[in-house]
């Protein structure tokens, strides 16, 4: 894909306006945020624009310089590298310049729930929530549980947890989806491999600029939390139910020992829920377009086998297997998925607009 020479000088013009703007020192508050946003979505893009202009610019010079008999041969040599390097540059500029989901920037509300496989189910829960707990460590992310409930044989029949730092919803985006797994149960004497599965939702955590909830929309009940958590739990309405009569949405907290905190984090859920809701009416029309990209982001889909026995991991969306399920499970070998589904997510986004 051949960007106009009119575009990369367009870039040019405006990272240079956006520098000239940081560097005066008149931008302050809302303003000042705004610009350093811009300034940082457009600096890599920038920064590969320039270097396709370099490379197009010298390709001319050195094709000029193949007149001259003395110049001719290292005129060739160099041409031959530049014209092999200029391609990929221009495909790396045109990745660079697909349009961003909104809500890559944005932290996301993470949740794992038990699904089909009973007390197996909920040990899985557990291990995929340890594994985006640690491979959100080796990003440099914030974890922080905001709702649980916890299965008596250890792990979750449900958790939901608030992941903050850079590009969270750009890099976890992909994770939503049945993920299932296929292993012996430490309690199975027979040495039979069960399969048992676990739903992931990862949804994009709105401002609260990006979801005006009126008051009079929400339903707000108090009860007495279950579950262990010790005396003062079981015996104070701490827990938290809100319904948002519009769209029947519910949301329970009860982990805190706080009353306004559950309050608190089950807004946040349902912020996030709704937001989520709003992306996807708006996106309606594009269903069938994002239907070509790497999933379609419905939690229902089954996007990926964890195959112990074998060691194996499949993401079934873009038939890849890696043989490195401990490293994968462990949080650190999961970089290696992201980055495959991020790469496939846009090589189909730049292919239909090629078309």
């Amino acid at each position: 894909m051949t960007i106009p020479a009119e575009r990369l000088d367009q870039i040019a013009h405006r990272f240079a306006e956006l520098e000239a703007r940081m560097a005066s020192g008149t931008l302050e508050g809302e303003e000042f945020v705004q610009a350093s946003r811009d300034y940082a979505e457009l600096e890599p893009v920038a920064k590969v624009a320039a270097e396709v202009k370099a490379a197009r610019e010298e390709i001319a010079e050195l094709e000029e310089m193949l007149a001259d008999p003395e110049m001719k041969a290292m005129a060739e040599e160099e041409l031959a590298e530049l014209r092999q390097r200029l391609p990929e540059a221009e495909r790396e500029l045109a990745i660079a310049m697909l349009p961003r989901d909104s809500a890559d920037a944005k932290p996301a509300m993470l949740e794992i729930r038990a699904g089909t496989g009973g007390d197996e189910a909920a040990l899985f829960a557990g291990d995929l929530y340890r594994m985006y707990e640690r491979f959100a460590a080796e990003q440099g992310w914030k974890v922080e549980p905001v709702s649980m409930s916890a299965s008596e044989v250890g792990g979750f029949k449900e958790i939901v947890a608030n992941v903050t730092g850079n590009g969270v919803f750009a890099k976890l985006k992909f994770e939503s989806g049945v993920h299932r797994v296929q292993r012996v149960p430490e309690t199975e004497s027979g040495g039979r491999i069960h399969t048992s599965a676990a739903t992931v939702a990862v949804l994009p955590e709105p401002d609260e600029v990006d979801v005006q909830i009126d008051a009079t929309d929400l339903k707000i009940d108090t009860y007495r939390a279950s579950g262990a958590g010790g005396q003062h739990v079981n015996t104070t309405d701490s827990a938290i139910r809100i319904t948002h009569l519009p769209t029947g949405l519910v949301v329970t907290c009860q982990d805190g020992r706080s009353q306004h905190k559950n309050r608190e984090k089950a807004m946040q859920v349902l912020r996030a829920r709704l937001y989520e809701k709003s992306r996807e009416e708006a996106q309606g029309a594009e269903a069938e377009a994002r239907k070509a990209m790497v999933g379609s982001g419905d939690r229902s889909e089954r996007i990926r086998t964890y195959n112990y026995p074998q060691g194996r991991v499949t993401d079934h969306r873009i038939g890849l297997t890696l043989q490195k399920l401990p490293q994968i499970i462990a949080g650190p070998g999961l970089g290696e998925l992201v980055d495959a589904l991020i790469a496939e997510d846009e090589a189909k986004r730049l292919a239909a607009m090629t078309e």
